[in-house]
């Protein structure tokens, strides 16, 4: 696929009603409001959380999303205000959109930019309200790719970067795109493709690339472009002036055969990495080099339990803030995996499972303050709101939010 620099820049969002895996779309639904609901009868007990602007992702109308069971009535981007006692979420604003599966803050949170994750591609950019943290829409530029499925703003707030999943003629590719001076999407400066075919022993989903995610590492150093199809995780280098990536000379780090890494995640400490491997229900933790990029193998450990003989794929990673644990979601099992992580080797050890009461947990986030953990239940419409207990790691539910086809949590500033 050619590096084309075309980027639709004066588009408004359009509804394609296409997800990645082409479901076909029915006909005839309604949005409808987000709600809180099914509050914990437990007591609230202080926290460190502060309210806040919270940013939630979703497959919209008319499609039903890859996994679904049902058409989504989303319409867009949802914008909630935190409430610090329980975690729920109180509705503030719907911003329509196409399929905005996943969502990024800048640096400086006055800016949010979205995936458009459709047939054709896009990524688009707003301006957040920093009284009231709602959103206007700048602008969509073209992803020169198909179903856009991550995205992510480079530390410095320079540059955005996204991963398309590709589909058909369209292999996995890592686009960039240069961050205009009043937060619009500018100019793509590159795009990358990994090296070879692409393909592992999953005929169904690991026939060609698939670019899952993309991220930095935490100080910005190197760039990861995690490749479900290819089974690694690609080391990339970001030139700060250009824009333009090129490949680490420890240019990837790989996972078992059929593993089909989605996710990834950092420890605070920076010398810990865990890859969470969608198609095997697995985590490989690796050793960081990060002056090098380099990644050292360590351990691969299992999400669900030895007894679970269903079907399950893993969706979303997350590590606590405090560095102390990590948690993953579990779709089919529905369930979120808790871990306690060892401090001096960075190894996990299982805490055990959470039911997110709710099924197909796509998306899933911790706040700042690391006080909750919300889990997105894509195919019944909710987010189940956890409070993190300090003493152990293990989850303690507290409510349980009613929007529709949630994915990606994201938080805001301080509201």
């Amino acid at each position: 696929m050619p590096a084309s620099k075309d980027s639709d820049l004066d588009q408004k969002p359009l509804s394609s009603g296409l997800t990645r895996r082409q479901f076909i779309p029915l006909l005839g639904a309604t949005a409808a409001l987000a709600t809180v609901a099914s509050r914990s009868v437990a007591a609230a007990k202080p926290s460190d959380a502060q309210a806040r602007f919270v940013y939630v992702g979703t497959y919209t109308f008319p499609g039903v999303p890859p996994g679904g069971t049902h058409q989504s009535t989303a319409l867009g981007i949802y914008v909630f205000k935190m409430d610090p006692s329980d975690g729920g979420l109180t509705p503030l604003q719907i911003v329509p959109a196409s399929n905005p599966s996943f969502v990024a803050l800048d640096p400086t949170q006055t800016h949010l930019y979205s995936v458009n994750e459709d047939l054709a591609g896009h990524v688009s950019a707003f301006a957040i309200n920093a009284a009231t943290g709602t959103l206007s829409f700048l602008n969509m530029a073209s992803a020169n790719g198909a179903f856009t499925t991550h995205i992510s703003v480079q530390p410095s707030g320079q540059y955005v970067l996204a991963a398309n999943y590709g589909n058909l003629g369209f292999p996995g590719s890592f686009p960039v795109y240069r961050i205009l001076a009043n937060g619009a999407i500018g100019p793509m400066t590159d795009i990358f493709l990994g090296a070879g075919n692409g393909t592992g022993p999953n005929p169904e989903r690991q026939e060609a690339p698939h670019a899952h995610q993309i991220l930095t590492d935490l100080d910005g150093h190197h760039v990861f472009g995690v490749d479900l199809g290819a089974d690694k995780v690609n080391v990339l280098n970001l030139n700060p002036g250009t824009g333009v990536l090129t490949a680490n000379t420890v240019p990837f780090a790989p996972v078992a055969s059929g593993s089909g890494p989605r996710h990834m995640a950092f420890h605070p400490d920076r010398r810990h990495a865990y890859v969470l491997d969608e198609l095997a229900s697995s985590i490989t933790v690796f050793d960081y080099d990060s002056a090098r990029g380099a990644f050292i193998w360590k351990d691969t450990i299992p999400t669900l339990p030895d007894n679970f003989t269903g079907s399950n794929t893993t969706a979303e990673i997350r590590v606590h803030p405090s560095g102390r644990f990590l948690y993953n979601t579990n779709r089919g099992h529905n369930s979120v995996t808790m871990f306690a992580i060892n401090a001096a080797t960075g190894e996990l050890d299982v805490l055990g499972w959470e039911s997110t009461r709710g099924e197909w947990p796509r998306g899933m986030n911790i706040d700042p303050s690391g006080t909750f953990l919300y889990a997105a239940n894509q195919n019944t419409d909710t987010i189940a709101v956890f409070r993190i207990q300090d003493s152990n790691g293990k989850l303690k539910f507290s409510t349980l939010v009613h929007t529709p086809t949630p994915v990606d949590v994201e938080f805001g500033s301080v509201a």
